[in-house]
């Protein structure tokens, strides 16, 4: 006989688990598409035009407004960017069940993050210091001993984080902290690899930073407008809406873009000129051969109602379209990297930070990588191969009195050669 268990406590009712989708989650079904997924053929491609549009003239406004500011506003707004960054990419593996139970986890992210911009930073600010202050001055001898100490602190710093996270490590959950450990160090690299670089071009004249980000910014906007008019043909699957109009417009927009601001731009010494303190004065200096105009005269074909007999080009054009070259082609594979890694981990974007755009991370992919071409082609192919009088300086006070007085006889002597050669 079997026992009737109706009159027992009832059973556990089964909870449904719903998935809570995040506003930069990736659709499923356009996951599912494959690059299929054209912008041409999106019903609410006017609505996202527009928001993206808003978001792009306030960003515009905001660029132009620390451009004016000067050297140190724009390098601040870098570090900026930079947190903005760092935090998106904190986020992307953190897991909230382990977080509850790990709560000085951020702190020590934090920890590595600042650790590095003392390291990274320091550098740039000991080589701009040596000019905004003398030697007699309280301050210049404060930042200067921290600064010739920056690595001893810096790395005591790193070890002081390294134990606390060996402290930190809890049971059960080693693969976890191992695995936010590995890559805190991943962001940092990431992060700050491009960003020195990109504070390097700011000191060495706002040219070699505004242009190639412009280009950059060209080349976005442009393959979006191509690729909303006229795409058709996908480009690569990893970016469902990218099409072959796009790049190719964007490309041929690019390199005409570059050619035509590098005239513009290189007209104002307050952008060509580098900077060689932290001041925030006004500019003023040699151009140097690149920035000085060369004319053309253009041949007798041309059409008698054309109203220029002659043309100007700075030479510096010339080296603008290499960059272009390189912002229309190679840099928009940092962008289908993020992709590709945005796919990896199933969003959309890294984050929601600016309308229409997703994250900073979104926005800086591509920059990353024309900012590390920008430095590598100005040391290559721009600057000359010598050591800036102020460096050497530096290095003369370091030495001492008897160094001093022997480099002193050492330059009189190839003085008094010189002087009998001319003679």
């Amino acid at each position: 006989m079997q026992k009737d268990h109706s009159g027992s406590a009832p059973s556990t009712p089964r909870l449904r688990n719903r998935k809570r989708t995040s506003s930069n989650e990736f659709p499923t079904e356009l996951n599912k598409l494959n690059g299929s997924h054209l912008l041409v053929d999106d019903q609410n491609k006017y609505k996202a035009m527009w928001i993206r549009a808003y978001s792009t003239l306030w960003m515009l406004a905001f660029f132009a407004s620390i451009l004016y500011l000067g050297h140190l506003y724009i390098w601040a707004t870098v570090v900026i960017i930079q947190i903005f960054m760092a935090h998106e990419l904190f986020n992307l593996l953190r897991r909230a069940h382990e977080e509850r139970r790990l709560s000085r986890s951020r702190l020590l992210n934090w920890h590595f993050f600042f650790t590095a911009v003392l390291f990274v930073y320091g550098r740039i600010l000991d080589q701009q210091l040596v000019n905004t202050v003398t030697s007699d001055k309280l301050f210049y001898r404060l930042v200067s001993g921290l600064l010739k100490y920056r690595m001893v602190i810096c790395y005591f710093l790193y070890i002081a984080g390294f134990v606390w996270f060996i402290l930190s490590l809890r049971k059960k959950m080693y693969k976890y902290q191992f695995g936010q450990y590995a890559w805190t160090h991943m962001i940092l690299i990431v992060v700050f690899a491009q960003s020195s670089f990109t504070v390097a071009n700011i000191f060495e004249g706002l040219f070699w930073f505004l242009l190639p980000a412009l280009l950059i910014a060209i080349n976005d906007v442009a393959a979006y407008m191509f690729g909303f008019f006229f795409g058709r043909t996908p480009l690569i699957k990893l970016s469902p809406k990218k099409t072959w109009e796009g790049f190719i417009g964007a490309s041929v927009a690019t390199v005409t873009s570059a050619f035509v601001l590098a005239n513009i731009l290189g007209r104002f010494p307050w952008l060509t000129c580098p900077r060689k303190d932290l001041s925030t004065g006004w500019l003023h200096c040699d151009p140097g051969m690149l920035f000085k105009p060369e004319y053309y005269y253009l041949p007798g074909w041309f059409p008698q109602w054309f109203p220029w007999k002659e043309i100007s080009v700075l030479p510096v054009q010339w080296h603008a379209l290499c960059l272009g070259l390189f912002a229309s082609i190679i840099a928009p594979f940092g962008g289908f990297f993020a992709s590709g890694f945005k796919r990896a981990f199933k969003i959309k974007d890294f984050g929601d930070s600016i309308p229409g755009h997703g994250g900073f991370t979104d926005r800086m992919d591509c920059q990353m990588v024309m900012a590390v071409f920008a430095y590598i082609y100005h040391q290559s192919f721009i600057i000359p191969q010598t050591y800036p009088v102020e460096v050497l300086l530096d290095q003369i006070r370091n030495l001492s009195l008897d160094e001093q007085k022997t480099l002193h006889m050492m330059l009189g002597q190839i003085f008094r050669e010189r002087d009998l050669l001319i003679s």
